[in-house]
This record gives C-alpha cells, sequence and structure tokens, in this order.
C-alpha cells in the first residue's frame, strides 16, 4: 500500500519512508504528523473516527478476531477457554473485543496485556498463556513463525468484524483522496481483470471504463492532482489488489490465507471499488 502511494505521488515507489510502530504509538504518530498515513493493519471504527482527529480511508483487508491455542491444550472452541489466560495487545479492538466476548457468553479469562507483539507471541510461546488472541490473519502470520507450527491452532470463532485499512489526519481532502482512490484503482484493476502482466495491452481496450482507470481517456489524473498515468504506473509496479494479496499474504506468500471476504464481489467476496470516473 506504501509503494501504490508513492507511485501515485511520485511515480517512485522507493519514495517511501516506513516507521514501524506499536499499536499504542500509532495514532500519536498520525496525529502529530511523525507520519502521513498508518497503514498498518487498523480497525476503522466510528470512535476513532469522531476522537482522534483522524479519519479512515477505506478498507484493504476484512478480517475478524481470532484466537490461537496449543493443540495439546485440548479444546476445540473458545467456549472452553473459562479461566484461561489469554496474551493481548493494550489499546486495542482487539482487547475490547476479548473483554466484551467473554462477558456475553458468560465466560471469565485472565488477561496478560503486553505492548510490544513480538514480546507477546514469546510469552505465549513460552507457554504463560493459554491463548493468544489477535485477527486471524496476524494469527496465520505468528504461527508460521513458531518452532512447529503444525502445533498450534486458531479456533473457529469470530469475536468481531475487523475491517482494516489506511488512515490519515482529518482536514486535508486532497491527501485523503489521494490515498483513498489508489486503493480504488488496485480493486477494480482486479475487476476489470487488469493486471501488471497484460496492463499495457489493456490501454488498447476499447471499455472505457478501462481507459479511465489506466489513463488513456485523460481526467481522473488531473481531478485528483496527479499524473494521468497515475493508476497505470501502480499496477505495472506493484500489481492489482489480488496480485498484491497473493503475494504478501495469500497462496504465494508464507501465509498461504484464502481470499475469502477479502475476493471482488463478482468472485463471491465484499471488496467493491468506487467507480474510477
Amino acid at each position: 500500500m506504501c509503494k501504490a502511494i508513492a507511485i501515485t505521488m511520485f511515480n517512485d515507489a522507493s519514495k517511501i519512508k516506513l516507521t514501524p510502530l506499536s499499536t499504542q504509538q500509532r495514532f500519536t504518530a498520525l496525529q502529530s504528523g511523525e507520519i502521513d498515513v498508518l497503514t498498518r493493519n487498523t480497525t476503522q471504527t466510528l470512535t476513532r473516527d469522531t476522537t482522534l482527529g483522524l479519519m479512515g480511508v477505506g478498507v484493504n483487508f476484512y478480517d475478524s478476531q481470532g484466537i490461537m491455542v496449543k493443540k495439546d491444550l485440548g479444546v476445540k472452541s473458545a467456549k472452553e477457554l473459562n479461566g484461561a489466560t489469554i496474551c493481548v495487545q493494550p489499546g486495542t479492538t482487539t482487547e475490547l473485543n476479548l473483554t466484551d466476548w467473554f462477558r456475553s457468553n458468560k465466560l471469565e479469562f485472565k488477561p496478560v496485556v503486553i505492548d510490544k507483539f513480538d514480546e507477546v507471541i514469546r510469552t505465549f510461546a513460552s507457554g504463560r498463556c493459554d491463548a493468544l488472541t489477535t485477527d486471524k490473519s496476524g494469527l496465520a502470520s505468528v504461527r508460521t513463525t513458531m518452532e512447529k507450527p503444525d502445533e498450534y491452532e486458531i479456533l473457529p470463532e469470530n469475536f468481531s468484524k475487523e475491517p482494516l485499512g489506511p488512515m490519515v489526519r482529518q482536514g486535508d481532502e486532497q491527501w485523503f483522496n489521494v490515498i483513498r482512490w489508489t486503493l480504488n484503482a488496485m480493486i477494480e484493476a482486479e475487476e476489470y481483470g487488469i493486471t501488471s502482466k497484460n496492463v499495457d495491452e489493456m490501454t488498447k481496450s476499447p471499455n472505457p471504463n478501462i481507459q479511465r482507470i489506466l489513463g488513456t481517456s485523460p481526467g481522473m489524473g488531473k481531478n485528483l492532482g496527479v499524473d494521468e498515468k497515475w493508476a497505470y504506473n501502480i499496477i505495472k509496479t506493484v500489481g492489482n489488489y489480488g496480485e498484491s494479496f497473493a503475494r504478501n499474504v495469500g497462496a504465494d506468500s508464507a501465509l498461504k490465507l484464502e481470499r475469502g471476504l477479502n475476493n471482488t464481489w463478482h468472485n463471491g467476496g465484499i471488496l467493491y471499488a468506487m467507480p474510477v470516473r
């Protein structure tokens, strides 16, 4: 996502400064201007849009919160975890969702709250916690880093809806639009079958929608305040949404996550881009 934004702005994927941030640091860093866009896996919520001086730009990953345990714990459902010790990060919707879910199911748990995620993982792996909770994509990622991944199981329950996406500061609508339409262009490119491999051929398409996306029919770049070929440049360099998904978290990555909800709407998912027109 960061590379795609840099391409929209500068036609250069390398013109980015990446700043690693914890859950506790991320909003302050954006509010203070230390960073210009937060692309960390951040859940879009009403409270975050209305109390932090920030706003969500769109959803680039639909997730749900889950819980992972060691198989030798012998449980097949989170409802069997009454009284369990659970590792969780502070200042997250994860912590709030965990409390809500256990309370609504009349279960108790003991939280082990640790700020740095690497330390959370080490604490869980050491056996100090019975379970680890975060977004299911995060759990899948953590499992690949374990010494014996097959010894861990993600339980079936979904604790929440986790629409994840970029956030920016309020008050700069032009920057908001750059991020928003960078994301939409990647999704819409997949909807129309435009890929990094065929994008040059697609510039010859008679389809007016494809012409607008790729800048062969001018105007969209001007409206956004960037080069007319901005979306073409994104697709040529980093690919459409599906290519990015496959490379980073999907079939071509170590995580091997299924597309699921993150498939386009005409392929059984709920990704539905606003039109570049």
